[in-house]
């Protein structure tokens, strides 16, 4: 009697991908990456425009996040004016506080926080989308009827991010700057007079205006990861739920570096 010896699978028998080896995968999905990035962009420039897709991809990705980004931001300045305000104290200039609070929030807090917790919404959701197409051969399908994925499904939705970003960081800095200053009216009797007049004495031009451009590059790196994750799916409905995780976690790690060579660039300019 002949005993069959289990058959091996080719990969376990292989064993885990080298250090080599995943470095050169994470070259190669950058350099696809980068690839996708110019074709989107001579795309957008290009006619014809789908105006109907940005604006609903606008409006789905946009004014659906408004809630969270406002919390967020609104916790975000209640934290800050409370903490500034403690240590500011100690040394009997609390009533400057206004003018510490508005410049972190629109230098820093209310661009990075509103990326990192809207954008792991925004991001997910494109990849798990554009990932469930990919798996059901709905991308194929596109391309089989003669139309550009790209310009049909990927052009709209980064454009949506790289206008929502920058409008949901303006509001951001609007209630994270009212919940500071209602915050210290209540704990430390500071004015809303005097926090506002402080704070508007300053802020310049170049801080608002450096904290709405790190907005709109932070939404078009969660535009085009989302989407690329999504149409680089392999390996069916599961492949779909690692997406989604590498997404958010590519996305933010990104946000964090883009966020300190963007400071290092407006600082110096």
């Amino acid at each position: 009697m002949t005993t069959r010896q289990p058959e091996v699978d080719a990969a376990a028998a292989s064993g885990p991908p080298s250090l080599m080896d995943r470095a050169k995968e994470r070259l190669e999905s950058l350099g696809a990456l980068s690839r996708m990035t110019g074709q989107v962009f001579s795309r957008a420039v290009r006619p014809p425009y789908d105006w109907r897709g940005l604006v609903y991809h606008t409006e789905s990705l946009g004014v659906r996040s408004l809630p969270i980004a406002l919390l967020t931001a609104m916790f975000a300045g209640l934290v800050i004016s409370l903490q500034f305000g403690y240590f500011l104290s100690r040394f009997g200039v609390q009533y400057t506080v206004g003018r510490v609070v508005i410049l972190t929030l629109f230098r820093e807090l209310a661009p990075v926080l509103t990326a990192l917790t809207v954008g792991a919404r925004i991001g997910s959701g494109i990849a798990a989308e554009l990932g469930a197409m990919t798996v059901t051969e709905q991308v194929d399908a596109i391309r089989a009827l003669g139309a550009d994925p790209l310009r049909k499904l990927v052009v709209p939705r980064v454009l949506a991010c790289l206008i929502v970003l920058p409008v949901l960081t303006v509001f951001a800095d609007v209630v994270g700057l009212v919940a500071g200053a209602l915050v210290v009216n209540f704990q430390y009797a500071i004015t809303l007079n005097l926090f506002f007049q402080g704070a508007l004495d300053a802020v310049l031009m170049p801080d608002f205006a450096s904290g709405v451009f790190k907005g709109a590059v932070f939404g078009l790196i969660i535009g085009l990861v989302g989407c690329f994750r999504g149409l680089t799916v392999e390996g069916g409905t599961e492949g779909v739920g690692r997406a989604t995780t590498q997404t958010v976690a590519t996305t933010s790690v990104s946000v964090c570096l883009a966020d300190f060579f963007i400071t290092q660039l407006t600082l110096s300019l």
